[in-house]
């Protein structure tokens, strides 16, 4: 058979190639020789979709990588297969696979220049007596390649048409500021639309009506001004006036127009490309509509409100309800009082979602807003909590029945006339951090207390109280709910130890240990993520953690050195070489390691990488489970120098201790890779590599007082104290935030010392001599911020 598919069984081909065959270099390829009796072998790294020739001849091109002693700048070679050997080989060929190409004849290569690759292609034919065979890669290594060739690409280089460059019946890719936008709604189908109306430097505006079954699909416009990046818009001339609508493949990136800040693309997407000289494009355009456009919105704080406007408000939501098949209500915030008494919707208490704590206390700002017919399905979605934009709320005066006295309705009319609609805004978003920043300064009055409650709000308070807390934004409930509901204390295991004065505790002996009861005056770091530092428990050294800087220099020293293709593909992992397509055209080396001679899926896989980027490679751990950067030597991979980590899981890097540590060969890991279900942990790792890990730690300094005296207390913990492990909080703003919120509850900003709260925890005193001078020391120990704090 001309096409043959081969098995590798305990490192041999089943079937086994034919004995006359003898296996040729790319190197030794040279045009004017005689291949009838030599084989090459490579990797598909790209497959040409199949065609016919103008005879009607099958024809299918394929390229392949050599894997044998090739050093090489040249490591590639075109394969041209002619008749039903093209149509068979297009069946069953996939990139990644191993190709062994027997019987060939060699010509020189018209597209050597443009293409990069080896001056001759091989062509073969059933006809001409040729012969390939394949060797096909576990289906999780073709996932595996895949993916790893999509992370590490190079996006390709996109041409965008102005708007006064539009042809009818062209599908394009564009650039354009947001002159009007109606935000996404349900359409009379069900898929959601939006509508947005773009322009240029060339002043040619274009309206484009997008269309998509996934709301989060369309693009994140939040005001006039912003900057839009469409892919694949299809162009259409209606009345003389070109128009967008969304086609196969359509994507789009948003920015915030305002001059100055960051370039960062908005999108719901996991895979786009932004290259470099886009971001000037974004600049520019930025310049153009500061000076050319009016994009202020008509945007009002609930303080600036009066009756008959249309305005759009930035705010937060604390409670909904539906009211009827129609109409949908908002309890929504911005932190300041509407001047005028306001609509207040009657709905049951069982039908209003929302901690019931939090709208009792901010009833004097919050206000209702109805929202009607298309808007109701997109509001009964929206979660507690979520900052929001309304577009085009309609304030109405009117006055009950039975009263004189007006209030102020406020109504988010259906239909998308004016742009009216409700958008979502990110915790990133510029506006919502400063109103967030606003929410937290707001002081509420003393009558918004607990004391006004009904026995029947108190009842129904305290019931849901432990399923509410979990819906409660932190910042709210920090400010607004725990001052009711906890103590600031902190739990601890020992409870056989009474309290003890701090002045005793200074006029005592040590080592002891002590339970007490004091107040946080002042800790150190302020800032708090330099807290954070690696310790090795076996010499007790601590060191900072490394920046990225220093990753990324010792990445390119090794980059230096080519990867060994010796080394490539062993009995316990399978390699495949990228080649960037950016200028430098760095060489990319992955080796995946398998298990009973097969690859795992991504997240179960532990791969190593040479060559790649400190960027490349944070891309790589968001796939796969384990990374661990190698660089060739003669005779196997190794580790780099310990000041790079020698693991990286997640978005957490693993360091070893340079003084403890014995690096042994990386072939050490293929006795994990041999165990029935390898997990790849961390200590694992270290400990067949010969790495002594260093531990991630918080170190801080508390300085305690408790009316008898002070003490400094010090703060050696890895996850204990603030329940969450060190070794995540520098690469998680969540955990940073909950940080900052808990040394925020222990020791509150701008307070006296009178107004502290309480905490208890114990501390334990120990010698440290310094020459001949001996020093008493204080330790936390055995303490656990309660989970109320946090």
């Amino acid at each position: 058979m001309p096409v043959q598919l081969l098995k590798i069984i305990k490192g041999k081909s089943e079937p086994p190639l034919p004995s006359h065959l003898q296996r040729e270099d790319l190197k030794h390829l040279h045009a004017g020789l005689d291949y009838t009796n030599k084989y090459f072998q490579g990797v598909v790294i790209l497959s040409y979709p199949q065609t016919k020739l103008g005879d009607g001849t099958d024809f299918l091109k394929i390229v392949l990588q050599g894997t044998y002693n090739s050093c090489a700048r040249i490591d590639s070679i075109n394969i041209l297969i002619y008749g039903k050997m093209a149509d068979d080989c297009a069946k069953v060929i996939r990139n990644g696979d191993t190709c062994i190409v027997a019987g060939f004849k060699l010509a020189k290569s018209p597209t050597a220049r443009e293409d990069g690759r080896h001056g001759c292609h091989l062509e073969v034919s059933e006809e001409a007596g040729s012969a390939i065979y394949v060797r096909g890669c576990p289906f999780f290594f073709y996932f595996l390649i895949n993916s790893f060739i999509k992370i590490l690409s190079v996006a390709p280089k996109y041409v965008y048409t102005p708007l006064n460059h539009l042809k009818d019946g062209t599908v394009v890719n564009l650039y354009g500021i947001v002159k009007f936008f109606k935000p996404p709604y349900v359409s009379k189908g069900t898929d959601y639309c939006s509508v947005v109306t773009l322009v240029d430097q060339s002043q040619v505006k274009l309206t484009c009506t997008l269309f998509s079954g996934n709301l989060d699909s369309l693009p994140k416009i939040y005001k006039i001004g912003d900057i839009v990046r469409f892919h694949r818009i299809k162009i259409r001339e209606y009345n003389g006036q070109m128009q967008g609508i969304t086609s196969s493949g359509f994507a789009s990136l948003t920015f915030d127009g305002t001059v100055g800040t960051p370039v960062v693309p908005r999108t719901s997407s996991k895979a786009y490309t932004f290259m470099d000289e886009e971001e000037k494009t974004v600049e520019e355009l930025r310049i153009w509509a500061a000076s050319n456009l009016s994009i202020s919105g008509p945007a009002a704080k609930l303080s600036g409100v009066r009756p008959m406007l249309f305005f759009d408000l930035t705010c937060q939501l604390v409670g909904k309800a539906k009211v009827d098949g129609s109409s949908f209500l908002l309890k929504v915030w911005d932190g300041t009082k509407c001047p005028y008494p306001t609509w207040r919707i009657p709905v049951e208490a069982r039908d209003l979602e929302g901690e019931k704590i939090l709208l009792h206390r901010l009833r004097n700002l919050t206000v209702d807003i109805l929202a009607y017919d298309n808007h109701v399905q997109l509001a009964k979605s929206l979660k507690i909590g979520s900052f929001l934009r309304i577009y085009s709320i309609h304030t109405k005066q009117a006055s009950d029945k039975n009263e004189d006295v007006s209030h102020v309705e406020f109504h988010l009319h259906g239909g998308t006339c004016y742009g009216r609609g409700i958008g979502v805004l990110p915790e990133s978003h510029p506006d919502v951090k400063e109103l967030k920043t606003f929410l937290e300064s707001v002081e509420l009055a003393d009558s918004q207390s607990m004391d006004s409650m009904s026995s029947l709000e108190l009842d129904s308070t305290y019931n849901s109280i432990a399923v509410a807390v979990l819906h409660i934004p932190n910042m709210l409930f920090n400010r607004y709910v725990w001052p009711f509901f906890c103590c600031f204390a902190v739990l601890t295991d020992h409870q056989d130890l009474s309290n003890t004065e701090l002045k005793t505790i200074r006029n005592s002996r040590a080592p002891q240990q002590y339970r007490i009861r004091a107040k946080l005056k002042t800790f150190k770091p302020q800032k708090l993520y330099q807290s954070v530092k690696l310790h090795c428990s076996k010499c007790n050294s601590l060191q900072e953690v490394p920046n990225g800087d220093a990753f990324d220099l010792i990445l390119q020293e090794c980059a230096v050195t080519p990867s060994n293709p010796e080394l490539h593909s062993t009995s316990w992992y399978e390699s495949v070489t990228w080649t960037t397509q950016d200028q430098k055209q760095r060489k990319i080396t992955i080796h995946f390691v398998k298990h009973d001679e097969m690859l795992l899926y991504p997240e179960d896989t532990l791969l190593m990488i040479e060559g790649g980027t400190s960027k490349e490679i944070w891309k790589l751990t968001r796939r796969f489970k384990c990374v661990i950067p190698v660089r060739s030597t003669e005779n196997d991979l190794e580790l780099l120098d310990l000041s790079a980590p020698f693991l990286l899981q997640g978005k957490v890097k693993y360091y070893g201790c340079k003084q403890c540590s014995t690096p042994k060969p990386i072939k050490n890991l293929s006795s994990l890779a041999a165990e029935p279900r390898p997990s790849w942990e961390p200590t694992e790792i270290a400990q067949v590599l010969g790495i002594e890990p260093l531990q991630y730690v918080f170190i801080m300094k508390f300085t305690l007082v408790d009316g008898t005296g002070a003490l400094n207390a010090y703060l050696f913990d890895y996850e204990k104290f603030f329940q969450i492990p060190a070794s995540e909080i520098l690469s998680n703003n969540f955990l940073q935030q909950k940080m900052q919120m808990t040394m925020n509850t222990l020791c509150p900003p701008g307070r006296k010392l009178d107004d502290l709260p309480w905490l208890e925890c114990f501390i334990k005193s120990y010698n440290i001599t310094d020459g001949n001078k001996q020093q008493v020391y204080y330790q936390i120990f055995d303490t656990t911020v309660a989970e109320d704090v946090v």
